[in-house]
């Protein structure tokens, strides 16, 4: 028996499918989400994303957002979500440095430029910890049960 799972961004449909569980990261604490789950609304802290098969493990990175849990569908809605598959991780290195050197720069702690800063900084650690915790090698195919 499976939920199914749909993973949402403001640009794009990151991930469609079933799953035997999803891990999010809700705001008051980690939570796994089973099929015929009770209906639930929460939001989403920065973390991660697991959607888990019987033989298979997908992790997604999540900045935020909001998740819908019914019996037999779980929808999120993510502020910033992607595959941790398809990090950029230059990109992510770079994005890091500029707002630690923007940020160096002493910027008001009161100013949108200010948030909008530490949150880059934020996405940026959150891919490459990421990458680090949870890429798999592009030669093999992890399974489940190989993480235990």
């Amino acid at each position: 028996m499976t939920i199914r799972c749909e993973i949402v961004s403001q640009d794009r449909k990151v991930f469609e499918g079933e799953a035997d569980i999803v891990v999010l990261p809700g705001t008051d604490g980690e939570m796994g989400i089973l099929p015929h789950h009770s209906p639930l609304l929460t939001t989403l802290r920065f973390g991660f994303i697991k959607v888990r098969t019987k033989d298979h493990e997908e992790v997604f990175t999540v900045a935020g957002g909001v998740a819908e849990i019914q019996p037999d569908l779980i929808t999120i809605l993510a502020d910033s979500a992607e595959n941790v598959e398809e990090i950029d991780v230059a990109r992510a290195e770079q994005a890091r440095k500029r707002a630690e050197e923007f940020l160096a720069q002493g910027v008001p702690h009161d100013t949108d430029a200010y948030l909008k800063l530490e949150a880059a900084l934020r996405r940026s650690n959150l891919r490459l910890d990421a990458v680090k915790r949870y890429r798999r090698s592009s030669a093999r195919q992890t399974r489940f049960s190989d993480k235990e």
